[in-house]
């Protein structure tokens, strides 16, 4: 499991390294076809910054040489904002008074119902992390109802056992996201007080026992600005590197959420800036080569515009970060404010004015 990997890393060595890239390990990297852990860090940091045009150029050609001019969209369908834990950075945080919902079966189904109306063929059930409410059943019985619509099924909620992946994927769900927010274990302490969000080697032992479920697809991240940025990068690059290597049938996906103002009105202590991001995304794409790259509408249309034929092989759209948002079935708290106001269709005619082809189902489960 990746948490006795993880305390195997050296974290003080880590960031010196970090901290002592130069422009001339910024050149070794750009002259490599693989690159190794200290090379990706080269082209995160500012040493990276009078190369960015060339490292830019070898981003978007590599992934056109590996995916093609594509992008895979998908919808988020919040299902539920009730949640146990007390992060401080977000809206569903256990302790802010706000409008909580738990959608019923019906309702999930009348809000997927105008998502695939949109074109979409993938869908990601999102939900706070409270068992009394979202709970491994529950999730089962929507996935079953729904996979006749979706082509691909996946589930952002709380961390479960592998025995519960391996009964979500037989009931249609086929990928999990779960991003671990921060690797500095001080910081995650901090900002997740209580909940069993709290336990850090629970959570980040989620990706392996969900590749051993079953899960065709498993989507890291962490929460840009939460924390140092350059440092949980890093982290997270070799955390993808170990699933990459460990579960070579599972193919892995890289989010890049940045932290936005949520109820709470928790700031970052890190702000990540629009030039920091699009380096992680061109340096991600030449770390991992073959690895999904997401980008969500927390990014504003201008931004996404500019930047996807870098890396980017993923993006949502037209997206509702609260329970019922598709369909207003009542009120409820969004986990974040959307960037990117943009319809399904409009996304899609500038991916196309780019010269891309927007792709709303990549695959088919195969009956027997």
């Amino acid at each position: 499991m990746y948490s006795q990997h993880f305390a195997s890393i050296d974290q003080t060595e880590l960031r010196r390294m970090v901290e002592g890239v130069g422009e001339q390990d910024v050149r070794i990297a750009l002259e490599k076809e693989h690159l190794g852990i200290k090379d990706f860090a080269a082209l995160i940091t500012s040493s990276a910054d009078p190369y960015l045009e060339q490292i830019a150029n070898k981003a978007r050609q590599l992934t056109i040489q590996r995916f093609g001019r594509t992008i895979l969209m998908y919808a988020p369908l919040y299902v539920s904002n009730y949640c146990t834990n007390g992060c401080l950075y977000c809206g569903f945080n256990h302790d802010n008074q706000v409008d909580r919902l738990l959608l019923t079966p019906e309702q999930v189904m009348q809000d997927a119902h105008i998502i695939a109306s949109e074109g979409f063929r993938h869908l990601l059930l999102v939900s706070g992390e409270d068992r009394r409410y979202a709970d491994t059943p529950y999730l089962c019985q929507i996935a079953r109802q729904l996979k006749g619509q979706f082509s691909s099924i996946g589930v952002e909620v709380q961390p479960l056992e592998e025995a519960e992946y391996a009964q979500l994927n037989t009931c249609g769900v086929d990928s999990l996201t779960i991003y671990q927010e921060t690797y500095d274990r001080e910081l995650y302490a901090h900002v997740h007080p209580k909940g069993r969000k709290h336990d850090f080697n629970y959570r980040i032992d989620t990706p392996d026992r969900g590749a051993r479920g079953g899960m065709r697809k498993v989507g890291l991240g962490v929460l840009l600005g939460l924390g140092n940025w350059a440092m949980d990068a890093c982290n997270l690059a070799l955390h993808v590197q170990y699933m990459m290597k460990t579960y070579w049938r599972t193919q892995v996906s890289v989010s890049f959420p940045r932290l936005r103002v949520a109820a709470g009105g928790f700031q970052p202590s890190d702000p990540v800036s629009d030039k920091h991001l699009f380096k992680l995304i061109c340096a991600f794409r030449l770390f991992t080569q073959d690895g999904v790259l997401v980008l969500s509408t927390r990014e504003s249309a201008q931004f996404r515009d500019l930047v996807f034929p870098y890396g980017v092989t993923q993006m949502s759209a037209g997206s509702k970060t609260n329970p019922g948002g598709y369909t207003d079935h009542d009120a409820s708290e969004e986990q974040f404010h959307v960037e990117d106001p943009r319809s399904a269709g409009e996304v899609a005619r500038a991916i196309k004015e780019h010269g891309y082809e927007a792709v709303w189902k990549d695959w088919d489960v195969q009956l027997v």
